[in-house]
Formats: C-alpha cells, structure tokens, sequence
C-alpha cells in the first residue's frame, strides 16, 4: 500500500468517525424536553516514508506509515421544549477560574485583616 494510499485511508476512518453523529448525539425525550448533546470533535492525522542509503552495495531500507487520532469532548446540550430551542453548557470553565481567583483574593484580604486585628488585642 502507497503512503498515499494510506493516508487516504486514515483521514476516511477519521472523518467517518467525526460526523454529525459525534458531534451531535442521540437526542433523549424528558418531561417534553428534547435534549440533544453537544460535544466539539477535533481530529488530525499525519504519515510519512523513508529510506536509508546501505553503503558498499548493500540494499537500503525503506520504511512508510500513517496514522491519526480523534478528541471529543462534551460542551453541552441542545434544549428544545414548547418556547423554543436553547443551548446549555455543561461547564463554564473561565467564569469558575475567575471566581476562584475573586474568592481566594477575598480570602487573603480578611485573613490579613484578622491577623492584623489579632495583634492588637
């Protein structure tokens, strides 16, 4: 098989694997909800040959391959009811970061303010 060939092979199996069905799963009926996931799919792929000069008249050796991988992750969920059709997300990663930050900066504040205080007394 050519390395054409086979990386051909690879980004099919790839994209096949990363269709609409990965990105958007089986929808489930609750309450008269629909709900349908949502996830971001990424793949990639890469191949490549090569082949190494023998010296004094002995035969090289050559070598190829391809190969590929694919990333899904859950984002969220598509709500559809009687109003209308919303989105959800599963994790708001940076507003949970931010408030993590304000809270442990709170936190530092009223601990200097008590130590303070306790030395006073």
């Amino acid at each position: 098989m050519s390395t054409k060939e086979l990386i051909d092979s690879a980004v099919e199996h790839l994209h096949a694997a990363a269709g609409a069905k990965t990105v958007y799963g089986d929808p489930l009926t609750i309450d008269g909800r629909t709900i349908i996931p949502v996830a971001r799919v990424a793949y990639g792929f890469g191949g490549g040959t090569g082949t190494k000069k023998a010296g004094d008249g002995e035969p090289g050796n050559e070598g190829e391959g391809a190969g590929g991988g694919i990333s899904a992750k859950p984002v969220g969920v598509v709500e559809v009811d009687q109003h209308g059709a919303r989105f959800v997300p599963v994790a708001q990663t940076k507003k949970l970061a931010i408030a993590a930050l304000i809270g442990a900066g709170v936190g530092l504040v009223v601990g200097v303010m008590l130590r303070g205080r306790g030395a006073r007394t």
